[in-house]
């Protein structure tokens, strides 16, 4: 399994190990890969912070507000996703209270500025069926790049707007 390096400081690199190893376990085992590396990716991030708000409180209510916020974003907890858990389930096995992983979660969307379907925290298998990642604002007017030229596409990857070349791709539909 692929995990991007991320950099921490090292005063919080042993809190990111700890909140990891729960978190990565978790979605090795109920989850995917994808959950895996958007939980390392916000644990890396909040270490990040100054100050950093996972010095607050016990390691496993991070790693499950985490998840929990992951979850949320990607819509873990509607059946009609996968995969998918409820969200009583997902704080029974990690072994908090919902109250605690749930409010762990809008601490941190609300400290990352996170909404539902935020384009920097989709599941990648989910980025062709979001909309905030492809509508974007060209000459004043707001479309959906995926409509535009190649070249105005190639423009929007190259600024890292869009995570790849939607005319490139070999799968289109029709």
């Amino acid at each position: 399994m692929k995990t991007n390096s991320v950099k921490v400081p090292e005063s919080m690199q042993a809190l990111y190990d700890e909140i990891t190893a729960m978190s990565d376990a978790f979605c090795k085992e109920y989850l995917d890969a994808e959950y895996l590396e958007l939980t390392r990716k916000m644990a890396a991030t909040l270490a990040r912070k100054r100050p950093s708000p996972l010095v607050n409180g016990q390691a496993k209510s991070w790693a499950a507000g985490i998840i929990y916020a992951v979850g949320q974003i990607n819509f873990l907890f509607d059946k009609s996703n996968s995969p998918y858990m409820r969200a009583d389930e997902l704080c029974k096995r990690m072994g908090v209270s919902q109250q605690t992983a749930s409010g762990r979660a809008q601490k941190i969307r609300d400290m990352l500025d996170i909404f539902p379907l935020h384009p920097d925290w989709t599941l990648p298998s989910h980025a062709d069926d979001n909309p905030m990642i492809w509508i974007l604002k060209v000459d004043g007017y707001m479309v959906d790049i995926r409509s535009m030229p190649r070249e105005v596409q190639v423009i929007a990857f190259e600024k890292g707007l869009i995570p790849y070349i939607p005319a490139d791709r070999d799968d289109k539909p029709g």
